[in-house]
């Protein structure tokens, strides 16, 4: 900034986040094993308050294989709001096969590409760890929780201190179970929700609210 010393400028963003109460941007990234309903979450949340949506949905699981980012998300829920850039991450896989793309009925060469590209979605997920401010930690509430993924993603989360909500997803499933995620991680926020519905969501806005702004 023209005209002002280094501590001046410091001065200065200390007295704008004492006015705006903190850091007035934050950059939240949703995070989860493939098909855990990631993508459908980003939508809902998008779409709820801007009326857009971010991606595709498919039972292909690694559908998302980029990063994806839409800025200046304001959600207003009741006493509180905050502005969101929200990013969705693709699904975080251990080991990832071009056999299962065949399962789907693709051939062996586009099997083979979409694992690649799945692949590389995978590290540039990893990544974008350091570039958020907090985590929504999407699962599949009729899935077994102890999964090495779901584990991974945790310690990775907590070695960066980041605050994470987990999205306790599908719950509209007929063995769907939210309490054994909020047994297996008790350390952590846990909200029941259907993405897909819609159902719960005005819960997740308040925790999103309270835990990251």
């Amino acid at each position: 900034m023209a005209g002002i010393d280094s501590s001046s400028e410091s001065l200065f963003s200390k007295w704008i986040k004492r006015l705006f109460g903190g850091k007035q941007q934050i950059r939240i990234g949703l995070y989860g094993p493939p098909n855990a309903g990631k993508t459908t979450l980003a939508n809902r949340i998008v779409h709820d308050w801007t009326g857009e949506v971010m991606g595709s949905v498919s039972p292909v699981p690694h559908e998302t294989r980029r990063v994806k980012k839409k800025a200046n998300v304001v959600i207003n829920n009741g006493g509180g709001a905050i502005s969101l850039d929200v990013v969705d991450t693709p699904g975080i896989a251990t080991k990832i096969d071009y056999h299962e793309f065949m399962d789907f009925g693709m051939n062996e060469e586009d099997s083979k590409r979409r694992a690649k590209e799945a692949t590389e979605g995978v590290i540039e997920a990893i990544r974008w760890l350091d570039e958020v401010d907090g985590i929504i930690l999407v699962m599949d509430s009729a899935e077994d929780p102890f999964t090495q993924v779901n584990i991974t993603l945790i310690g990775n989360i907590e070695a960066r201190k980041l605050p994470v909500v987990i999205a306790a997803n599908k719950i509209d499933l007929p063995n769907a179970s939210p309490a054994s995620l909020k047994s297996a991680f008790p350390q952590h926020p846990v909200i029941p929700i259907s993405a897909m519905s819609g159902h719960n969501m005005d819960q997740l806005y308040k925790r999103i609210i309270k835990e990251f702004r």
